[in-house]
């Protein structure tokens, strides 16, 4: 078997966040509803982009926030994610790079742009979100690198990808190849709409194919389509060898498949914006299980990661995560 030189390889939306200042006049012009967030097409974006105000460039994704916050912790990370040969998608491959992750996925040279999310922010610190997909919903299997994911303790696989058949077989293809490398498979429901989308396909994933499922209290819900916490934690148990579930101020519960079940509290933080926060919980788990640490461990460093997101602007760590950790003994 190949020798695993990653712990964590990422297979997900390569997205570029565009932010800038707006008020409500230009909300009402455009026809948004503030704090929304909608899925515009290439022609909207351009002219969204081309009347925005001056604006900050900030890369993301779910997947791709994970594998940042991966190597800020010292980890051994890499990406697969599809951009195009645009200003954007240098701007995305620079900054995975610079944060410490390998990225080898070609530019597309042809086709959809880079995808971005462009988002307005209101004096009242709410965000508006307009996202296009773009180039990132078109990978294919011919974009999974079976070396690159076979390198890896674990390939992480986001669930927003799962709409196009094509990016449904790529994420099938890495999950089993990593598989039969030795290495696990991580798998985030990222949101309920999207579970609401996919549910018996996600079931299916759970059972046959992921070892560790992310979700947080909503999506759980929404996959086993219960009214509780409790009852969703007591159905995804013996469904997947660890299912991490989030609780925002309440915490995390870690669920395993031979019935323990762990709880960690939430670190006390002033929230600035919650975005990410899910991303960075599953970089803080993943890193501490690629070092062989017990599952509250994980969890607590999981806890630490997300505290560090919320507490700034934008989905990636501004300080890095290695010291925070060995500040808090982790």
């Amino acid at each position: 078997m190949p020798e695993k030189s990653r712990h964590v390889v990422a297979v997900g939306n390569a997205i570029v966040d565009v932010l800038t200042s707006a008020d409500e006049a230009f909300l009402e012009r455009h026809g948004m509803v503030k704090g929304s967030m909608q899925l515009i097409d290439e022609d909207s974006a351009n002219q969204l982009y081309a009347d925005m105000g001056p604006a900050i460039e900030i890369s993301g994704g779910s997947a791709a926030n994970t594998v940042a916050g991966i190597a800020s912790l010292g980890g051994k990370a890499g990406f697969i994610g599809r951009v195009r040969d645009d200003e954007l998608g240098d701007v995305f491959a620079h900054d995975i790079r610079a944060a410490g992750v390998s990225f080898e996925t070609a530019a597309a040279t042809s086709g959809p742009l880079t995808a971005r999310c462009l988002i307005l922010m209101t004096q009242d610190a709410q965000r508006t979100m307009n996202t296009y997909l773009g180039a990132s919903s078109l990978i294919t299997p011919d974009d999974i690198d079976a070396d690159f994911v076979a390198s890896a303790d674990v390939v992480f696989c986001e669930g927003y990808l799962w709409d196009l058949p094509e990016a449904q077989a790529a994420l099938v293809k890495a999950m089993d190849i990593a598989r039969q490398a030795g290495g696990k498979v991580a798998f985030t429901l990222s949101d309920s709409f999207c579970v609401d989308r996919h549910r018996e396909a996600f079931l299916q994933l759970a059972e046959q194919r992921v070892d560790i499922l992310f979700a947080n209290e909503d999506e759980i819900c929404s996959l086993y389509q219960v009214a509780t916490f409790d009852e969703a934690a007591e159905q995804v148990a013996g469904h997947c060898e660890i299912a991490c579930l989030t609780r925002s101020e309440k915490g995390s519960v870690v669920i395993t498949s031979d019935g323990q079940r762990i709880a960690v509290a939430a670190r006390p933080v002033a929230v600035v914006d919650t975005t990410g926060a899910g991303d960075l919980y599953a970089a803080g788990f993943l890193y501490g299980l690629s070092q062989g640490h017990d599952l509250e461990h994980c969890a607590q460093l999981g806890a630490l990661a997300a505290a560090e997101v919320i507490s700034h602007t934008g989905a990636r760590p501004e300080v890095e995560l290695s010291v925070l950790a060995a500040q808090a003994g982790l």
